[in-house]
């Protein structure tokens, strides 16, 4: 018992000197002046160039699967199904930052 009321002060004195030593600490700002929607916009564009890439590589192991399909209806639909997913994949990759931008819009936040 006695252990933890030490212990327990040890650690609330230890709080409070740690605490008076980072007020004196400034925190830059991360973002550089970015606003909020700026962020995303950045963030969108990255991310629309990476589904937009991985999409284009997507079409080509469809294109690969329909060559290696061999005839079978199941290998078929599957390198179709695949080819129909990139280019969705695609067309959400492109138009992430106009997405954004509607939804920044629409929400009123500039």
């Amino acid at each position: 018992m006695n252990k933890k009321i030490i212990s327990a002060i040890i650690f609330a004195s230890l709080l409070c000197l740690a605490s008076s030593a980072f007020a004196a600490v400034t925190i830059p700002d991360p973002l550089g002046g970015v606003t909020f929607p700026q962020l995303l916009l950045k963030i969108a564009k990255g991310v629309g160039g990476l589904i937009a890439g991985l999409g284009t590589i997507m079409i080509i192991i469809a294109g690969i699967l329909y060559l290696i399909s061999a005839g079978s209806p199941e290998k078929i639909t599957k390198a179709k199904t695949a080819l129909i997913y990139a280019i969705a994949g695609i067309a959400i990759g492109i138009t992430a930052t106009a997405i954004v931008e509607i939804i920044t819009e629409i929400l009123g936040v500039k």
